[in-house]
């Protein structure tokens, strides 16, 4: 990347979403819609019907662009307010990205080489679609760039989502002592292919999934497993301003790089005798079709899912697969003001059949901000 002289930018979005449910997710999450979050047991988390008002997915970000010796040294530091983890159910400040790039080199957090963020829609929910692979990472990358053609491999920040499963019927102890082993950095690739008709995109992963004891002698019992994947993804442009986003990903393994849902290792096995540990196998497809009405118009449509191959030993009660749906009208009164109104459909199921839905209309307001805006 060229860069001709210095340049430093503030940016960032003000929004507040409204939110009407009509059913109740988890609480910690009602903020937006997981499937995964869904409760398939009635009444879990209270009578039907929550109203939300949020400012979580408010946004601040830094840019700065430096030329050395023709070449551009870019940074990129970015924060919204949506707690997770630990401040799950929290408005706390959250990075999003923080990593610098020089020529074909990137280091830092940002989107994982094996997701595409081109195919999330526009979409008000903060979450988004169920059935893509999102994740933001640490990362060390390398990229090859010819034209519209590029390559890159990754070796990103290993996390296993291990599921104990039932091995508490066998030995509470267990239940709480087995724990991720990660001696190996996951490795991911992409290639992608673009043009004045949008992009196709194929990435690829595999992983070291290792598990053990805490406690254990000799900390068994241990092991691993390989974890890999493809995801396969194409923006399509169709008539001005309009574009298909889809997606398939399937793999084994793969969960903590899907956006909601599912888990990495798991117990298989029928008997005291045959446990051992899998790569749990699963599908991702998402489809949306973002429409430009006018230039104060635009909409976005479409569905996505997740459906997990759950093993024998797992609880009857695990997540098996994710159902999203949703619909919007967005109006911008002017260049950096946006009111949305959006229809959203989630559906969880679990390995016993259970299942339960939500369904919500959001309203967001959003407000936009750049210090190049006072530039002009």
């Amino acid at each position: 990347m060229k860069a001709a002289e210095p340049s430093f930018e503030v940016y960032g979005f003000a929004q507040l979403d409204y939110i009407q449910d009509f059913n109740r997710v988890q609480p910690e999450w009602d903020s937006t819609l997981r499937p995964s979050k869904i409760p398939t047991t009635e009444g879990m988390y209270g009578s039907d019907g929550q109203a939300i008002l949020s400012v979580r997915q408010s946004r601040i970000g830094f840019k700065a662009d430096l030329p050395i010796n023709g070449e551009s040294v870019f940074t990129k530091f970015e924060f919204d307010f949506f707690g997770v983890g630990a401040d799950a159910g929290q408005t706390t400040i959250r990075l999003r990205h923080a990593y610098g790039e020089w020529g074909p080199v990137l280091a830092g957090q940002t989107n994982s080489l094996f997701m595409d963020g081109d195919i999330f829609p526009n979409t008000i929910d903060y979450w988004g679609p169920t059935g893509m692979v999102f994740l933001r990472n640490p990362q060390i990358r390398l990229t090859k760039k010819a034209g519209d053609k590029s390559f890159a491999v990754a070796l990103e920040q290993p996390s296993n989502d291990i599921d104990d499963g039932r091995l508490r019927e066998l030995d509470p102890a267990l239940d709480s002592a087995v724990s991720g082993d990660e001696k190996y950095p996951d490795l991911t690739a992409q290639a992608r292919l673009g043009g004045e008709k949008g992009h196709v995109q194929l990435a690829g992963i595999v992983r070291h999934l290792g598990y053990e004891t805490v406690g254990g002698v000799d900390s068994s019992p241990k092991g691993h497993k390989t974890g890999w994947g493809l995801d396969l993804t194409s923006v399509l442009k169709a008539r001005e301003g309009d574009a298909l986003r889809v997606g398939v990903v399937y793999g084994a393994g793969i969960a903590s790089y899907m956006n909601d849902g599912g888990m990495d290792l798991a117990p298989q096995g029928s008997t005291t005798t045959s446990i051992s540990a899998k790569a749990v196998p699963l599908i991702g497809v998402s489809a949306y079709y973002d429409i430009k009405w006018s230039d104060r118009w635009s909409s976005s449509v479409g569905y996505s899912f997740n459906d997990v191959e759950n093993t024998d030993f797992q609880d009857p009660g695990t997540y098996a697969r994710g159902d999203y749906a949703s619909a919007n009208l967005i109006h911008y009164p002017t260049q950096n003001v946006f009111y949305g109104l959006e229809y959203l459909y989630g559906r969880r199921e679990d390995a016993n059949g259970k299942a339960g839905q939500d369904q919500r209309v959001q309203f967001s307001a959003n407000y936009k901000f750049s210090s190049k805006n006072s530039q002009n």
